[in-house]
């Protein structure tokens, strides 16, 4: 059953460009794409003291864009606890035009603090490579099938996230600019 048509929770997609509007946020969630860590480990990452972080961390748990993968004890019986990034999920076929909307917003508002965070690196002497692609293409049922397939089979063989290399943000977006005939109407 789709928790949206229950109402059990909002989407957890939502205010997600409101916890991406702080750059240390950014700063702390790409940190977590790296590697699973603590406040205390996200602290010596970002070079701020553990207590300046709880807030943020708050803020992009509240958001869905974070969630605790574990608690691991420390001395004398306490306990921390340690962030990994939440798989987000778009809505699905139940959601209304203002749900996908709000959700494709929240989307681009990440996809655009991804792209000015690596041009200020670029200025700064950093290496991000940024490469985009915009386009319009001519696809029957087939074709757009086929795409969709070769989509997928590029994020499983590109998905591991234990594998060595540099984190990229990838975003494709496939979205008919015409309507289709429905399936079932006559040819």
């Amino acid at each position: 059953m789709n928790k949206q048509a229950s109402g059990a929770s909002p989407p957890r997609w939502r205010g997600v460009h409101k916890a991406l509007a702080d750059p240390l946020r950014i700063r702390l969630l790409e940190a977590l794409w790296e590697m699973p860590r603590s406040a205390r480990e996200l602290a010596d990452h970002v070079d701020l003291p553990a207590d300046r972080l709880y807030y943020h961390l708050n803020q992009l748990e509240r958001a869905g864009l974070i969630e605790i993968a574990e608690y691991r004890p420390l001395a004398r019986g306490k306990v921390e606890r340690v962030y990994t990034p939440a798989v987000a999920e778009p809505p699905g076929d139940a959601a209304n035009p203002e749900e996908m909307a709000e959700f494709l917003g929240a989307m681009l508002d990440a996809t655009r603090a991804d792209i000015n965070a690596a041009y200020r690196s670029k200025h700064t002497g950093g290496r991000r490579e940024i490469e985009l692609h915009r386009g319009a293409l001519r696809l029957t049922d087939e074709a757009l099938a086929e795409l969709r397939g070769h989509i997928e089979q590029l994020t499983a063989r590109f998905g591991d996230r234990d594998a060595p290399g540099v984190w990229t943000r990838v975003v494709v977006a496939v979205v008919d600019l015409q309507d289709r005939p429905s399936p079932d109407a006559p040819a």
